[in-house]
């Protein structure tokens, strides 16, 4: 019975033995096959290149490694070009320097498909470089009147009468459809949504540009339209840090400066970009601004760590992008003193993109002195080593994503995604939804009540559309920009043509044809004057001799065939005027 028993127990023992063997020869197998799935992480690696199949953080990490002081620096700038087609300079940046970024401007866009194959070009040179790291390729498409890319783009009603219908859907479909026309261009990304608050109402800066003053409902429409854009494919870029709305000054030309206190600025300016950083919005741009009661030394937020740093990444926790705003203005370049000092300012205060509207020369002082800065100057290395990494890991998570504008653009398809089909429909209805009846005392006019009507204006689309509703309606045109003379003219006969008439519709879109408008008024009681704002309302503020004023906020087509189709009498406008 012993001898059974100590047999069986070596028998187990056995077993044992050879099971636990088995096991460690799975484990080993395991192992091996670990080492092969995965081999040394990127920083061992000689040939990685931004494609390599590593963690994003890792390969950022390994690209900035391998990359000269030339080559971070050049990953930070971007650079826009004059003319119908890159320069042979621009070219030479990409693919001797490794410029990191290039924006498509309103210049050169006319033609949607050489801006295509201009992309294209640009983007198989940065490929031809080792490290084949991609370009971020940026416009500004806002809607409205800023619309850089031109061409059969369409021409959208934009922000505030965005917020005149006060729809996040509309913004967020804005967003979309505007995008996902740029998208097809190969570029990915835009300097949208603007959600700066229309604070000064005499600004003809943001103006129109701005979903209104209101900054809760400024944040809520901005998050919802920068959404749309991601989903087309697009980065959007909000802007101008901390806000661009209390002013009338333009950046371009000078600094402008808003006087405003702390609290102010903490409960006005910074709500907006709070909403958009809350929904993780990847870049922000900061703006040529001066805010002189909390930075008495008058240094615009673009050049300002306290502003970039200590507010933005600090304060409000921002992890994404900073972008300057384009470093030609003056309002960046009068207080730096030279644009090399300005560039390097730029980044000392956390900007992690810097942009040119015009290409710079090789040897310019804003590539020697910053570089000289690099190699003598380790803290401010540093900080274009961590401007160049932030760049290098958003392109990653952009590019290894799974919603990216093509990398190639196909221009024989432009034709088919330009205008956006669907789009179109969209933009029609939410002008509807946003035109906004200021006065209505004989609305609507149907083509028995207008009577013999007149039509006064400068845009295409809005005598089509009017011949449309009143077949027999006149016409008095005149140019979209009138200077004073033809100012002059305009108001001089005006009067006298209308005269014949029982209803004159007037577009107003600025100064001048406001002050047309104006001489309207010594007819009205005896005649129906009825006022298109087809720009900001401030301009009609005081028209209360019209008949009946209708707020579009857009020259665009689509607004006008709104407004139209609201004074015949089509819908009852539903919008709510944005601004008091």
């Amino acid at each position: 019975m012993k001898a059974a028993i100590t047999k069986m127990s070596k028998s187990k023992n056995y077993f044992q033995a050879k099971k636990t063997a088995a096991s460690f020869a799975t484990a080993l197998a395991f192992a091996l096959a670990l080492l092969l799935a995965f081999p040394k992480n990127a920083a061992a690696q000689d040939d990685i290149n931004f494609w390599s199949d590593y963690p994003n953080e890792e390969l950022a990490d390994a690209l900035v490694a391998r990359m000269s002081d030339e080559e971070l620096y050049s990953q930070i700038l971007m650079f826009g070009w004059a003319g119908a087609e890159p320069s042979d300079l621009l070219n030479e940046w990409v693919s001797s320097r490794g410029l990191g970024s290039v924006k498509v401007f309103g210049w050169n866009t006319d033609n949607t498909t050489l801006v295509a194959r201009s992309v294209k070009t640009l983007q198989q040179k940065a490929q031809k470089r080792k490290l084949q790291i991609p370009l971020f390729v940026a416009t500004d498409q806002e809607g409205g009147w800023i619309r850089h890319v031109k061409g059969n783009t369409s021409i959208t009603p934009g922000n505030l009468s965005i917020g005149a219908s006060g729809y996040p859907y509309d913004a967020y479909y804005s967003g979309y459809y505007i995008n996902r026309e740029i998208a097809a261009l190969g570029i990915n990304m835009n300097f949208a949504p603007t959600i700066d608050l229309y604070t000064d109402k005499n600004s003809t800066i943001i103006g129109t540009r701005s979903f209104g003053e209101n900054a809760r409902i400024a944040g809520i429409l901005g998050a919802a339209w920068a959404k749309g854009c991601l989903d087309a494919g697009v980065i959007p870029t909000a802007k101008h840090f901390p806000g661009h709305g209390d002013t009338q000054n333009d950046s371009h030309l000078f600094l402008p400066s808003i006087n405003i206190d702390q609290k102010t600025f903490e409960n006005r300016e910074l709500v907006p970009f709070k909403y958009l950083i809350q929904n993780d919005v990847p870049a922000i741009m900061s703006g040529h601004l001066s805010f002189p009661q909390l930075r008495p030394n008058g240094e615009p937020a673009s050049l300002s760590e306290y502003f970039l740093t200590e507010i933005l990444r600090k304060q409000l926790g921002y992890k994404g992008l900073i972008i300057t705003d384009d470093m030609m203005m003056n309002g960046a370049t009068m207080y730096a003193g030279s644009v090399s000092r300005a560039f390097k300012m730029a980044i000392d205060a956390g900007n992690d993109i810097v942009i040119s509207s015009t290409t710079a020369q090789l040897d310019e002082p804003l590539w020697t002195g910053v570089i000289a800065s690099m190699k003598r100057d380790t803290d401010f290395r540093q900080k274009v080593v961590t401007a160049a990494r932030r760049v290098i890991l958003a392109k990653l998570n952009y590019y290894k994503g799974k919603n990216t504008a093509p990398l190639y653009p196909d221009e024989n398809q432009i034709d088919q995604r330009i205008p956006d089909k669907e789009g179109q429909k969209f933009f029609l209805d939410q002008a509807c939804r946003s035109i906004t009846a200021l006065k209505k005392k004989s609305l609507p006019f149907t083509k028995e009540s207008a009577g013999k009507v007149l039509l006064c204006g400068s845009e295409p689309q809005f005598f089509k559309a009017g011949k449309e509703r009143w077949p027999n309606s006149g016409e008095f045109r005149f140019n979209y920009a009138m200077g004073p003379n033809e100012t002059q003219w305009a108001a001089e006969n005006i009067l006298s043509t209308a005269q014949g008439y029982d209803t004159i519709i007037m577009c107003v879109a600025d100064q001048n044809s406001a002050a047309v408008a104006k001489s309207l008024s010594a007819i009205a009681g005896r005649k129906r004057v009825v006022i298109f704002a087809i720009m900001s309302p401030v301009l009609v503020k005081d028209f209360d001799w019209a008949d009946t004023i209708l707020l579009g906020y857009s020259y665009s087509p689509y607004a006008l065939e709104a407004l139209v189709g609201a004074a015949a009498g089509e819908f009852v406008p539903p919008g709510t005027e944005p601004i008091n």
